[in-house]
């Protein structure tokens, strides 16, 4: 999955003069797999790859957005959510979209005080235990995450609690968030193309 989506997004987006912008992680999967040459490759004028991404602050009960915000927002640490209990982020990109995740939203939960990880994640129903086999090792606590397939849109609800990944803390911002989320879900692509 991940090989076919990111040779169509190199497709796309192979600028006039031949070059594809890819970050390190996906331009090492690029080459690794064949999917374009090294010399093909550019790096992204920005630092980030969520620059260009569409965020929204929501209440939490109604689901009604409360602001759209600019990407200087996502510089805040994590901990506002703690003190902004009743929202939620919610950031589309196309990023996300490159590896099959429609949004990622972000909130506090209301009992455990956990920051949890919500999203809509685009593969077959058939590769279930390969999901469950990769979150089990790179999530930390028992119930860790929650994973339901929807037949209705085709897409897996995955809500993960990202306390129990190792390389998640308080101090960091939402934007190192919102990377540590892309890539784990990148690896997660990985290990089921190799399955």
């Amino acid at each position: 999955m991940l090989r076919k989506r990111l040779l169509q997004y190199i497709e796309e987006t192979k600028e006039s003069n031949g070059t594809v912008p890819l970050f390190e992680q996906e331009r090492e999967y690029a080459v690794k797999h064949g999917l374009v040459n090294d010399d093909e490759l550019t790096a992204p004028e920005t630092s980030s790859r969520f620059q260009d991404a569409y965020i929204e602050r929501c209440n939490k009960e109604t689901e009604e957005p409360i602001d759209i915000e600019p990407v200087v927002f996502l510089n805040q640490t994590i901990s506002y959510l703690k003190e902004q209990k009743n929202e939620f982020i919610f950031l589309e990109s196309l990023w996300f979209n490159v590896i099959g995740v429609e949004g990622v939203s972000i909130e506090v939960d209301d009992v455990f005080g956990s920051y949890d990880a919500m999203l809509g994640l685009k593969l077959q129903k058939k590769h279930r235990s390969v999901i469950e086999q990769f979150l089990e090792k790179s999530l930390q606590g028992e119930s860790s995450y929650d994973l339901l397939f929807n037949g209705e849109d085709g897409l897996w609800d995955l809500n993960f609690t990202l306390n129990d990944h190792s390389d998640f803390h308080e101090e960091l911002s939402m934007l190192a968030v919102y990377e540590l989320i892309y890539s784990t879900l990148f690896k997660l692509l990985q290990a089921v193309d190799e399955a």
